[in-house]
């Protein structure tokens, strides 16, 4: 390819990541949270969650925020438990470990890199008012389409 190609798609790759950034930021974030179940009571051993990691993983897995009769209701009574059983969901739980943390360090190496391109996109004077506009936009539609 030559020079000028390759300058359109930098710029292109540029405005793309500036744009979906906000959107890159959330939903690692919020996976890294769902690796160890903290959107839900499950991941706190019962107790609910914090609201914001609740809304966090209401809008990463149903794309909308909790509704207020979401969030009443109650807790499903807990059958006996079955020594068996549990002690198989607890080795489970133990095998998927080293996943789960990989997810989690992956997320965060994710959300790192996405704000390291975002400083690199914002330095150039030559393309930041374009990418601010479209940080901007690309921090809007998301919320626009959320709260519609």
């Amino acid at each position: 390819m030559n020079a000028q190609t390759m300058r359109r798609i930098r710029q292109l790759h540029l405005y793309i990541g500036v744009f979906f950034l906000p959107a890159i930021l959330f939903f690692a974030i919020s996976g890294g949270l769902q690796a160890f179940r903290l959107q839900q009571a499950s991941g706190w051993d019962g107790a609910p969650p914090p609201a914001w990691m609740a809304w966090m993983g209401s809008v990463h897995i149903d794309q909308t925020v909790p509704h207020a009769e979401q969030s009443k209701q109650p807790a499903a009574a807990k059958a006996p438990a079955d020594p068996v059983k549990e002690a198989e969901r607890a080795a489970r739980k133990r095998a998927a470990l080293p996943m789960k943390i990989f997810v989690a360090v992956l997320a965060a190496a994710l959300a790192l890199s996405a704000l390291l391109g975002a400083a690199i996109a914002l330095n150039s004077r030559a393309t930041r008012r374009t990418a601010v506009l479209m940080l901007v936009a690309g921090t809007a539609v998301p919320l626009a389409l959320l709260l519609a």
